[in-house]
């Protein structure tokens, strides 16, 4: 399988490790997706860099792919007809906030254009669709998606849809029906995240270092290595970014205690508006599947983890999330 090349904080890193999930994917290849797959995780894991060879992956595997990450503009369709490819293009140069939504209705309407034309094997991944469209919206796409897959034409052999999301609560807008398999996946192993870290040229910290900060999240290691491992830095942009100083206003004696135990949040009494923002900023994983390998996207993360902020029901995003919070809220 040809491995897909990959920007990465401005370099060109092919796709590394993920064995498990590719895997997985090749089941879905010989057997389709009956409810659509929707994967949900941290922000930066790298889920769009585990689409974007699934996509080579399914290709290889005799389907007509179309990958489409509304937020970013980016398709890849892997087809020969031209016409498709072009509507994709015009699509994506629409003015922002039409674009996401158009890329992402369109992703649902090419497959339904290649299942009419009796197309053997047809694919469809989306990338951040929920954030495009509005969480409001999530559920009614993920139907859309189970409209594709549950009853496929004659001619049309197998149909594989795969959503993935970071917003934390589009897993419980869609979890109302029963539309789709709702599956999470996490940052990279400890193996896997090394081969990624050799990949970033000298000169760097120790790996693991990098790991203690990072919790095996690409997306972490990106920003580090921008900001040339300046960890004060990446912190102060975290606490900017998510508004952490108002948070900390709000609620600093809630967050002093997750802070010492993320599980706090799950077994306490603690007010439902304050894990709800935590939620919503992206700041933890709430309500943590259990480990076992049949219920995760590649490899689950440990039962509990202290130093990386990983409890058994609820974890920080990351290291340098859970570090930005105490930063606030120490300084109060």
């Amino acid at each position: 399988m040809k491995k897909v090349k990959l920007d990465f904080a401005g370099l060109e890193i092919e796709f590394c490790n993920r064995e498990r999930a590719l895997r997985q994917v090749e089941e879905l290849a010989e057997r389709g997706t009956w409810h659509p797959l929707v994967v949900f995780g941290p922000e930066g894991c790298g889920k769009t860099a585990w689409l974007k060879q699934a996509a080579e992956l399914l290709r290889g595997h005799g389907y007509e792919v179309i990958y489409v990450d509304p937020m970013r503009k980016d398709f890849i369709i892997h087809t020969e007809v031209k016409d498709l490819v072009n509507k994709f293009a015009e699509a994506s140069l629409e003015v922002a906030g039409v674009a996401e939504a158009k890329l992402a209705s369109l992703a649902v309407v090419a497959v339904r254009w290649f299942m009419g034309r009796r197309r053997r094997k047809v694919a469809v991944l989306v990338d951040d669709a929920f954030q495009a469209i509005g969480l409001d919206r999530a559920a009614m796409y993920v139907k859309s998606l189970l409209g594709l897959t549950e009853h496929p034409p004659e001619g049309c052999e197998k149909v594989v849809a795969i959503a993935t999301t970071s917003e934390g609560f589009s897993r419980w807008e869609i979890g109302r029906h029963r539309w789709a398999e709702i599956t999470p996946t996490w940052n990279m192993s400890k193996k896997g995240f090394e081969e990624l870290y050799e990949k970033i040229p000298n000169p760097k910290p120790g790996f693991e270092d990098v790991w203690r900060l990072t919790g095996g999240n690409p997306e972490a290691l990106a920003r580090l290595y921008e900001a040339k491992w300046n960890v004060g830095t990446v912190v102060e942009r975290l606490v900017r970014t998510k508004r952490l100083r108002d948070l900390a206003k709000k609620w600093g004696p809630y967050l002093r205690e997750i802070l010492e135990d993320p599980d706090a949040l799950f077994e306490k009494e603690l007010p439902e508006d304050f894990k709800r923002e935590l939620i919503a900023g992206n700041l933890v994983v709430y309500d943590m599947y259990p480990r076992g390998p049949e219920f995760w996207i590649d490899e689950p993360p440990p039962e509990r983890d202290e130093e990386l902020g990983i409890g058994r029901d609820v974890a920080w995003q990351t290291p340098l999330h859970r570090e930005a919070v105490k930063r606030v809220v120490t300084s109060q």
